[in-house]
């Protein structure tokens, strides 16, 4: 194996090499594309240590029997300093054993590059967009943020460990009615910090008390100037300054999570620029935007007000969508929709890939926006790949009974609330233990609980207690870890390591997937190898990390368990999440 390269990679190269050399001698066409060849750990242990598809995927394009074409392979791989045997399963499988050797140089590995272990290049510096959270800059953050926050940081941590240049970015939607209705709530509190006795929040506005410090804000920098004066002399710059206010809270309360967005686009910096304008040119110089009318609402009568207007429409149902979109209202304003279509092209702009996280309230847009996307990149000429993951809400719960509300809020549990009773490492974390779409609960109680049943826990326990053994083999046996030994190892190590060394593939398919949650999975599956190795030592005082008796043996076990050690560390910090030395 190659130095400082992973074991899945090495041998995924040694794969690659055997297949030239039967291009090389003729057994495979020399224009055979081998793009589709996997190397993966076989579903059952007891196969082997490493399987491939290769003669499956070839054999078609190859005009040959796969067993044939396997065997042939097979020979070849088995030639190979690292592989005991290579022996061929069903219709062509291939499943490769490894001498013990292979698994130990990987612990090396894993030594060598430290906190690069699992880092890929895949990526190829391929620029990506991640748009998460973008809330409406109307109140602190909340629970119902708090998931999608999560997700999309540890997403955009994924993709940039995986090789990609990331580019988070925050879309603030500062150009509707909420941002007036923000703007007079302001107003309220500023009438409030002069003095005046406001009585029970209007309804419609915002009653959450966050807003006094903002009205106490504003009464120092502008005093009574605007207390009694119309609307219209002090709406827009208390729109600006309770935004810009607000979005300070915002980035405070997402710091506390551990997140900070390198761009924070303004909806209405965008229409200030003219940009839907210009993609609705761009559109009808496309012919992607007509002048049409709205079909009657479906599966009911229309309303009485109801009257036939004609819009510009986007040709959304070339795309896929169900039917043609809006893109302005009968006003003249621009819809919702025209004006998230003008701020993709923006990001489409300066970007190889977009995702938007959104939550799953937001499912019915996803359909109209992707239509959007493609047309656009569709028109460029250089089609540009989007995703919309849609991620559900999270029920709170203390013992299994529904939270109550945050008094500071007015009606929902802030971010600061959750962080400031469990930690930011418990909340990310447990936001990661369910995959996005599916339903989530967040019990206060057992996101604290010590035992198995809680990964946040057992992840971190995992490290906590290798540091712990660490410590110990210096502090009271002068035992320091070293590989010099690491061939007397035995099987139930070398499983540990095959464990560990699935992290490498585990990053690479979990960043093609766009799915970060899997790695979660995958520390929770590590952290139980490595308790189970640990419980061994109960029965047997042979199998314990330390074996005083043994110096060489135990030097070499506190090598694989400062490798383990190394690899729990690069996951949960891929996740945003701190790799405890003691609990």
């Amino acid at each position: 194996m190659t130095d400082n390269k992973t074991l899945y990679a090495a041998y995924a190269d040694t794969v690659e090499a055997a297949l030239k050399a039967l291009i090389a001698d003729g057994t495979l066409p020399e224009d055979i594309s081998l793009a589709n060849v996997t190397l993966e750990p076989p579903r059952d242990p007891s196969h082997g240590d490493l399987a491939t598809n290769a003669a499956m995927v070839l054999a078609k394009p190859a005009k040959t029997n796969p067993r044939a074409l396997a065997e042939a392979i097979a020979a070849k791989l088995e030639a190979e300093p690292g592989i005991a045997s290579a022996e061929i399963a069903g219709p062509g499988f291939i499943n490769l054993r490894l001498d013990p050797a292979a698994w130990l140089d990987e612990v090396r590995s894993v030594h060598a590059l430290g906190e690069d272990y699992g880092r890929s290049q895949m990526g190829d510096g391929t620029r990506v967009n991640v748009e998460y959270v973008s809330a409406n800059p109307t109140g602190p953050m909340h629970m119902g943020h708090c998931r999608g926050a999560v997700v999309g940081d540890a997403l955009s941590s994924l993709l940039e460990f995986a090789g990609h240049q990331v580019t988070r970015e925050y879309y603030i939607n500062d150009a509707g009615g909420q941002v007036d209705t923000l703007a007079r709530s302001a107003h309220l509190r500023y009438r409030e910090a002069l003095g005046e006795e406001i009585g029970e929040i209007p309804e419609g506005y915002y009653p959450g008390d966050y807003l006094k410090p903002i009205g106490e804000y504003l009464a120092k920098e502008v005093g009574d100037k605007y207390r009694d004066a119309p609307e219209d002399e002090w709406l827009a710059y208390f729109r600006a300054e309770a935004v810009e206010q607000m979005m300070q809270l915002i980035k405070a309360d997402l710091a506390l999570l551990g997140i900070h967005h390198d761009v924070f686009a303004s909806e209405a910096a965008l229409h200030a620029a003219g940009k839907p304008d210009e993609a609705e040119a761009w559109l009808r110089k496309n012919d992607l935007v007509y002048d049409g009318v709205l079909e009657a609402p479906k599966g009911k009568a229309p309303p009485e007000d109801w009257e036939p207007v004609e819009l510009p429409l986007f040709r959304s149902t070339k795309y896929g969508d169900d039917q043609d979109r809006p893109i302005k209202k009968s006003n003249g304003k621009w819809t919702y929709f025209g004006a998230d279509l003008a701020y993709h092209m923006q990001k489409a702009a300066e970007a190889d890939e977009l995702i938007d996280i959104w939550g799953a309230d937001h499912a019915g847009t996803v359909k109209r926006i992707k239509a959007a996307v493609a047309a656009l990149s569709e028109g460029e000429g250089n089609p540009i790949p989007f995703d919309v993951k849609l991620v559900q809400m999270v029920q709170l719960m203390r013992a299994g009974e529904p939270v109550k509300m945050s008094k500071r809020s007015g009606n929902f549990i802030t971010i600061a609330d959750m962080i400031e009773e469990v930690g930011k490492d418990v909340v990310r974390f447990t936001m990661l233990t369910r995959k996005p779409e599916a339903q989530m609960e967040f019990d206060f109680a057992k996101v604290v609980e010590a035992s198995k049943d809680n990964p946040v826990w057992y992840v971190q326990y995992a490290h906590a207690r290798i540091k712990s053994t660490l410590r110990k083999a210096d502090e009271e046996e002068d035992i320091s870890p070293s590989d010099e030994a690491l061939d007397r190892l035995g099987e139930e190590e070398i499983a540990l390591i095959r464990r560990a060394a699935q992290f490498p593939r585990e990053v690479e398919a979990a960043a093609k997937a766009r799915e970060p949650h899997r790695i979660a999975f995958y520390l929770y599956d590590l952290a139980t190898d490595l308790n189970a190795f640990y419980s061994l030592g109960n029965t047997d005082l042979e199998k314990r990390f330390i074996v005083k008796q043994d110096k060489p043996l135990s030097a070499a076990r506190l090598f694989l368990a400062q490798a383990i050690g190394q690899v729990l560390s690069n996951g949960l910090r891929v996740l945003g999440v701190q790799a405890v030395d003691r609990m």
